[in-house]
């Protein structure tokens, strides 16, 4: 049970290698998706934030594990 354990874990970790930085990706696309739908934010101008919001997250992502 241990190994499955194990290789389960590992596989998770393929996709989700830091947590907060799915976390916060997901809340994201959830924030700018309910933007679009119900606030009546153009497309074009969502899909710009996205962009500039996961280049800003992911450059969170990276200093924090620089000073680790």
């Amino acid at each position: 049970m241990t190994v499955l354990r194990i290789a389960l874990s590992e596989l998770i970790g393929m996709f989700i290698d830091d947590g907060s930085l799915a976390t916060l990706c997901l809340i994201l696309i959830l924030i700018i998706a309910g933007a679009v739908e119900f606030l009546a934010m153009p497309p074009l101008a969502g899909g710009l934030l996205l962009l500039v919001g996961c280049l800003a997250i992911l450059l969170y992502s990276v200093r924090r594990a620089v000073k680790r």
